[in-house]
C-alpha cells in the first residue's frame, strides 16, 4: 500500500486560499473536497494539503489552531526541479499576495526561499544541486 501524507491546514477563507494555491500552479481534487475544504495536490499522489476552514478544521481537536501569522508549528518544505522553479514559484505566490520573508538563499550546494500564504502558513522552496 502507498503511504501518503496529508497536511491539515486551518485557512480563514477556503475560496482566497484555493486561488491563492491555483495561482502557484497546483490543482484540487474535487472528489474530496467541499465548502468547508479543499484536497490540494501538492506533488504527486502521495503527498497533499488539506485546506480546512476553521470551523472544520476545529472540529478534529479539542485544542486552539495555532495562529499561524503569531507562532508556526511547522514548515512545510518542498523541493524543486531547480533554481529556476524556486524562482518562478515565489514569484507566483508573490503575485498571489505571498509575503516573503526573507531573501534567497545560495549555499552552493543548495538554493531555498520561502513564502508566507495567506493565512501565514510558512513554505519554504529548495533546490539541491545534484552534485552536492
Amino acid at each position: 500500500m502507498n503511504k501518503q501524507i496529508i497536511f491539515n491546514l486551518p485557512v480563514k477563507d477556503l475560496d482566497k486560499s484555493k486561488a491563492f494555491f491555483a495561482a502557484l500552479g497546483f490543482g484540487f481534487n474535487p472528489r474530496f473536497s467541499n465548502e468547508s475544504a479543499a484536497f490540494m495536490d501538492v506533488v504527486d499522489d502521495t503527498v497533499h494539503v488539506m485546506l480546512m476552514t476553521e470551523a472544520f478544521f476545529s472540529s478534529f481537536t479539542n485544542r486552539p489552531a495555532v495562529r499561524a501569522k503569531e507562532a508556526n508549528e511547522v514548515i512545510i518544505c518542498l523541493s524543486c526541479e531547480s533554481r529556476d522553479e524556486v524562482d518562478s514559484l515565489i514569484a507566483k505566490a508573490t503575485a498571489a499576495g505571498a509575503r516573503i520573508p526573507h531573501p534567497p538563499e545560495d549555499h552552493g550546494f543548495m538554493y531555498d526561499q520561502g513564502f508566507e500564504d495567506l493565512d501565514g502558513h510558512l513554505w519554504n522552496l529548495v533546490w539541491m544541486a545534484p552534485q552536492g
